[in-house]
């Protein structure tokens, strides 16, 4: 075995990084300059989730399944999201749903069976990371997570979930779409991106995430069956159902992976991704690093950020 490195899977922060569709752009001023005072010191004003991020479950969740308060970042162990990990080479098409046999195709890519995940940090690598900017590619037409995806990852107890898309749930199932405030955003072609979608794959596609389109096509048993454990919550099953999913049920998630994650492809590591030690905290930022052996980091290009003022 060679040394241990770090690998650096968080992209950069400053003030005109790619955000979130409706969260305020990062305010950073100086409150000191060398110039004046001889030292630097700036402010910096901004939401918790922007860019590489991490969840608590209070972030989605008034109550766990379990009934008890959803917790918040300074009730997790100090160690919640961090442990051993694997980064799983994700194969799905654009703007598609990550479905469990996805997932089980990306294990076994990784020389590993589900069963072996119990415990771990799971880092997906989709390719997404590599679109991250502020774009439409990256937060519109990102594919992603939902119910099914959230279900295998509580079957197979994995500690944290870890991915390279803008949410832990497809943009459809979040408010980009008809769920929560509903903002209904406009594609590139200038009509809805729930229009966009039923267009390309069809209304029984789109059922997927839209609570009265999945029962006017399968029926309300079916949509009980599929979501009941969320509406018995109070929230709505199409709702980011892969946040409530997991955080409800005491997995973390952490979002917007990026740096050099093609560098740990298929590779186990020690994952570290440690929030702020904040009370009543609903997340943080974090600098997510894999430790790994020296010998099994992949040869990849550094990654290049190229948008905004970089």
């Amino acid at each position: 075995m060679g040394k241990k490195v770090f690998v650096d899977l968080s992209h950069p922060f400053f003030g005109d990084m790619p955000l979130w569709p409706y969260f305020s752009k990062p305010e950073i001023a100086p409150m000191h300059s060398m110039a004046k005072a001889g030292v630097l010191t700036q402010s910096i004003k901004c939401t918790m989730h922007t860019g590489t991020h991490c969840d608590a479950p209070r972030h989605v969740m008034e109550r766990m399944f379990d009934g008890s308060r959803a917790l918040y970042t300074h009730e997790l162990p100090v160690d919640a999201y961090c442990g051993d990990a694997v980064c799983l080479d994700v194969r799905v098409d654009r703007w598609k749903l990550i479905m469990p046999e996805d997932l089980e195709a990306a294990v076994e890519r990784a020389g590993m069976k589900p069963e072996e995940l119990e415990g771990m940090v799971v880092c997906l690598n989709t390719g997404m990371h590599r679109k991250f900017d502020d774009s439409k590619d990256y937060y519109h037409y990102s594919l992603g997570t939902g119910i099914d995806a959230g279900k295998w990852f509580v079957k197979h107890k994995v500690k944290v979930v870890a991915l390279d898309q803008q949410a832990l749930d497809h943009p459809l199932h979040t408010s980009m779409g008809n769920n929560g405030t509903c903002m209904n955003l406009p594609g590139y072609s200038g009509r809805t991106i729930v229009e966009e979608f039923i267009d390309e794959f069809g209304e029984e596609a789109y059922a997927e995430f839209d609570r009265a389109t999945y029962i006017k096509v399968h029926g309300k048993e079916k949509y009980d069956e599929k979501f009941g454990e969320l509406e018995a919550t109070g929230n709505c099953g199409t709702w980011e159902p892969c946040h409530k999913y997991l955080l409800g049920n005491g997995i973390v998630g952490v979002e917007n992976l990026g740096g050099d994650l093609d560098k740990v492809k298929n590779k186990k590591f020690r994952f570290f991704a440690l929030p702020i030690r904040w009370h009543m905290g609903d997340g943080s930022m974090v600098r997510c690093v894999a430790e790994i052996d020296e010998d099994d980091v992949l040869e990849a290009e550094p990654r290049v950020y190229k948008y905004g003022a970089m």
